[in-house]
């Protein structure tokens, strides 16, 4: 099973979240370590679901993309 995981880049680093669970997020300097950090967010995240909750959450697909836009 996958899990999704969301990165955003700002002035003060990387942030990350999984859009299937609630509050887990993360976030660090560098990519490497916003990785590290969502992994395991993510991980203590499923320990506290039940197996149910666990395949119903890790079940789902999402697909992102992005779109150029004109700005005047």
């Amino acid at each position: 099973m996958k899990a999704n995981i969301v990165i955003e880049k700002d002035e003060h680093g990387y942030y990350a979240f999984c859009p299937e669970m609630k509050g887990c997020h993360s976030q660090g300097d560098s990519l490497d370590e916003v990785l590290t950090n969502i992994k395991e967010a993510i991980d203590l995240y499923i320990e506290t679901l039940s197996h149910e909750e666990q395949i119903a959450c890790l079940s789902k697909e999402i697909l992102t993309t992005s779109w150029k836009v004109n700005v005047a």
